[in-house]
């Protein structure tokens, strides 16, 4: 696993032992940072359910001003605080070993550009994320919302919290679903 592009362009990042992470593929990295480039530069990163820290890495890397990596897992979180060193990007990263929920609550920024999440897929988060994410001040209907999930999963519940899903993007074996606040 590597950064792709951006000041720490091609530096070798870790993964955590074990399966309790799923590290994004080069590819599928690539593919979703492409879409994501008009939000970066500058911008205010929200990494949740972080395990290596390597999408957070990549947004700082691609020109975002700061990143907000949430991740309760201890090997986990250790291994994403190894990649922030190495990468030299202490100083813009916020690390925070917590809950995602609690976490959520600890965010004060004016404004969150991307909020990307990559939860444990059949454990019910989306409706749960978004049920806290819609009453946060740092959402407004600029922030873009990101979900990795699996290809099967039904997103028609997000007006409920009131979102609207802006597109899917799907690979082999999940997707990526962008989401923002408003109905379309």
């Amino acid at each position: 696993m590597r950064v792709i592009a951006g000041k720490a362009r091609s530096l070798p990042l870790k993964t955590p032992a074990g399966l309790d992470t799923r590290p994004t593929t080069d590819r599928v990295k690539e593919t979703l940072f492409n879409m994501l480039m008009p939000y970066l530069p500058g911008g205010v990163f929200v990494d949740l359910f972080a395990g290596s820290g390597q999408i957070g890495i990549e947004a700082l890397s691609r020109g975002a001003k700061k990143a907000y990596f949430v991740e309760n897992g201890r090997e986990a979180f250790v291994c994403m605080s190894e990649n922030v060193k190495f990468a030299k990007m202490t100083e813009e990263a916020v690390l925070l070993k917590q809950d995602v929920y609690t976490a959520l609550y600890g965010i004060h920024e004016k404004e969150a550009d991307v909020i990307f999440a990559d939860p444990p897929y059949a454990e019910g988060h989306y409706e749960k994320l978004l049920s806290v994410l819609k009453d946060r001040s740092y959402v407004t209907e600029d922030t873009l919302l990101v979900f990795e999930a699996d290809l099967k999963q039904d997103f028609g519940f997000v007006k409920e919290y009131g979102f609207c899903v802006e597109k899917e993007k799907c690979y082999k074996t999940n997707k990526h679903v962008f989401l923002r606040k408003g109905v379309v």
